[in-house]
């Protein structure tokens, strides 16, 4: 097998030969999946080894310590034969990776063949095809969890220990020194946790992601920002805790510390840092200084991490592998997100050019992982399997009750946003037949404007009572996304007609649910607020394109921008990634312009933000590419589209001006007003269909079919391989 490996005299890297460990008792032999590079750690060790001599008896005096003391007890001949020895040996790299088990060791019984699990430690979860791994040191990966997420254990334990060791609680204000790869993660578990969050660094972009990931704040510890931010968030009081996650050889950390904590404030040593602590401002304040060690309690002790000798959980709550699997379990549950972390993913064969490319800077990264070439086709189907397109199966409906000739349609509101009253009410306020009947929110105070602005003959915070209530004809569901789809099931169960805002839902379960209730009841009445196919500009557009006989390629780019700050879109554990809310409007534009649903999704992720590329496949070979970017120019159109197919091309520019090219050109002319995305059309066309008992405006199997489509981007993201959406039509 090949193992990553370094001579630490030269400084030579290579994956070399060796032979392959054997399965002994309580262990178990690991094939790799993916296995991490501690971008912190590991290039430390990296770049000692390149120094010369004197350069590595500076970066390590506890070392020369040692020798110092070998020589005056074995002499100088003997001690310079042990330390040439060792140093012109090749040592290992890694310490954090995931894989199957391959073999499992006497003694063992919570794994078995085939099971996936995660494990940890520098002499046992190392750059290897195959490791044998103690009990104490690995933990079984969740159902659910991505064995490229699942790779981040071991740091993730790290950040995991640091954040207990600052016995941290619920409305503390805390500091994060250093934004690398575990000042991420102490991020993500504080704000979990309940805290908010400062973070400093020098790197603008690492500033960037740490507040997509949680922090309130983030800036350069040299300029007043971080300063202002904890002045404001803590009345002038100074930080709860402070976590030191930084490396290299600057006092800064410590200094900003003693600057910006409060009276007994807790200071946490992560990170590898210069620890000069300034006595006076320490002393002042009477800062309690603590270190944080490794992965937990049991690091270090042999008889843990070798013979597998557990601690009492009544005495020791954390023990490593507690926290690893702890870890795993917040990663698999959406609490902590590390996708946005993996700024590289390399070829286990190009393991010493990656490694170069970090130390020499070209290639800039929070998290860089291997992935192993047995495992390639295995673990892309594992983390990217067939995506479920739900058929549609209908009940037996109850007859709807009756409206009298000429009655208008009564309908509800659940949820009074922005969106909604900028939106959707507008538009039905004025509508002649349109009655708005009640209006639903969380807080009294949002329905009463709602109902004072728009008209509603009720207020009212009891969602019950709207259903109950034959009188309403169709419920609008424009809540946050997470609610959406049991919002539409109880009201589908209520015989409603129900136009729901996108997404239909943020995941494969929600999707069955609404489908479900589909079937019990009988009722297919779903409009999703996709409204792109209704806008008046793109319909002539299409109608002067034609129809088409051969394949088509369609490109769309979406120059979507950055959120605000604090914005719910950024909650991505609870209401899905950005992606998961929008991307729904843009797949089942392209579906529409080539009368399709797609049969398969290919997604990738830029390192360090929100862009992503999602390529869609099509039965007759159609393809279409989104751009989905947060990174663009705010002057610069959020949508361009277009579709090339049979020697035409259709070009539509942020729906102000679209164009046709065939032997004649057709140009439109631009529009007066506002943009018009569709939006006031789609409701008319929603509310003839409740009016008449007519269909709906768009099938629910496409509806479905588009939103099994945006849930297989986050599959395709995790498994970077394209997803089959099985049972495509």
């Amino acid at each position: 097998m090949k193992q990553v490996v370094q001579n630490y005299k030269s400084g030579e890297l290579a994956l070399l030969d060796v032979p392959v460990p054997g399965c002994k008792p309580n262990g178990v032999l690991v094939r790799s999946a993916y296995s991490l590079i501690s971008t912190g750690t590991e290039l430390m060790k990296v770049s000692e080894a390149g120094m010369s001599m004197l350069g590595k008896a500076r970066s390590r005096p506890d070392q020369v310590a040692k020798v110092v003391q070998s020589v005056a007890t074995n002499g100088v001949p003997a001690t310079y034969r042990k330390v040439m020895g060792k140093l012109d040996s090749y040592t290992p790299l890694g310490y954090s990776l995931c894989g199957v088990v391959e073999q499992v060791g006497a003694g063992i019984d919570d794994v078995k063949v085939g099971d996936l699990v995660a494990c940890a430690g520098n002499e046992h979860a190392l750059h290897a095809e195959l490791n044998w791994v103690p009990k104490n040191l690995y933990a079984p990966v969740p159902d659910g969890l991505a064995p490229r997420h699942a790779a981040f254990g071991t740091v993730g334990s790290i950040a995991m220990q640091g954040v207990r060791q600052g016995e941290s609680r619920l409305g503390e204000v805390a500091l994060v020194v250093g934004l690398g790869l575990i000042g991420q993660l102490v991020v993500q578990l504080l704000a979990a946790s309940g805290v908010r969050v400062v973070g400093a660094d020098p790197d603008p972009a690492r500033c960037e992601l740490a507040e997509r990931l949680g922090a309130t704040a983030c800036g350069d510890p040299a300029s007043a920002a971080v300063e202002n931010a904890v002045a404001e968030l803590t009345g002038g009081h100074g930080v709860d805790q402070v976590y030191l996650a930084a490396g290299g050889g600057s006092n800064q950390p410590v200094e900003l510390a003693a600057r910006l904590s409060r009276d007994r404030g807790r200071v946490v040593d992560i990170g590898k840092c210069r620890l000069d602590l300034p006595w006076n401002a320490y002393y002042e304040k009477e800062l309690d200084v603590r270190f944080s060690r490794s992965y937990g309690p049991g690091r270090y002790d042999p008889e843990y991490e070798l013979e597998g000798r557990d601690y009492p959980i009544g005495y020791v709550r954390w023990t490593e592998r507690r926290n690893l699997a702890c870890f795993l379990d917040l990663a698999a549950r959406g609490r902590v997100d590390v996708e946005p972390l993996i700024s590289h993913v390399a070829d286990f064969d190009d393991a010493v050019e990656t490694y170069r490319s970090l130390k020499d800077g070209e290639l800039k990264a929070v998290a860089v992982l291997f992935r192993y070439p047995e495992q390639k086709e295995e673990a892309a189907e594992a983390q990217a399997p067939a995506v479920s397109v739900p058929a549609v199966r209908r009940g037996t409906a109850a007859p709807a009750p009756g409206r009298a000739a000429g009655a208008p349609v009564r309908l509800a509101f659940v949820g009074a946003g922005n969106y909604a009253t900028s939106m959707l009410l507008p538009h039905l306020a004025q509508r002649d037949g349109v009655e708005l009947s009640t209006v639903v929110t969380t807080t009294a105070l949002s329905a009463a404007n709602a109902k004072r602005k728009f008209g509603f003959a009720e207020a009212t915070t009891d969602l019950d009572a709207v259903l109950g209530d034959r009188s309403v004809d169709a419920v609008f569901v424009v809540t946050r996304h997470s609610s959406h789809a049991e919002l539409t099931r109880k009201a589908l169960l209520a015989g409603k007609a129900v136009f729901v805002e996108k997404p239909l839902a943020l995941t494969e379960d929600e999707l069955s649910g609404v489908l479900a209730a589909v079937e019990e009841s009988g009722n297919d009445r779903i409009q999703v607020g996709f409204n792109r196919r209704f806008a008046p500009l793109l319909q002539e557009a299409r109608k002067r394109f034609g129809a088409r006989t051969g394949p088509a390629s369609l490109r769309y780019l979406v120059n979507a921008g950055r959120l605000d700050h604090g914005s719910w879109y950024l909650q991505q554990g609870a209401e899905g990634s950005r992606f998961a809310g929008e991307g729904g409007h843009f797949i089942d534009t392209a579906s529409w312009l080539l009368d399709a649903d797609p049969v398969s999704v290919y997604a990738v992720a830029a390192p360090g933000n929100e862009d992503l590329q999602v390529v869609l496949r099509y039965p007759d070979g159609s393809t279409a590419a989104i751009s989905y970017v947060t990174t663009g120019a705010p002057g610069f159109p959020k949508e361009t589209l277009d579709l090339v197919a049979d020697g035409k091309v259709l070009r539509l520019d942020d729906f102000v001006r679209a164009s046709v090219y065939d032997r004649k050109r057709w140009v439109s002319s631009r529009l007066p007003k506002a943009r018009d995305k569709g939006q006031s059309a789609e409701l008319a066309a929603f509310v003839k269909a409740v009016r008449t008992g007519g269909p709906m405006p768009v099938p629910l199997e496409s509806l479905v079919a588009t939103t099994a489509a945006t849930l297989a981007v986050r599959a395709g993201l995790a498994g970077g391989a394209p997803v089959t959406l099985a049972g495509a039509r």
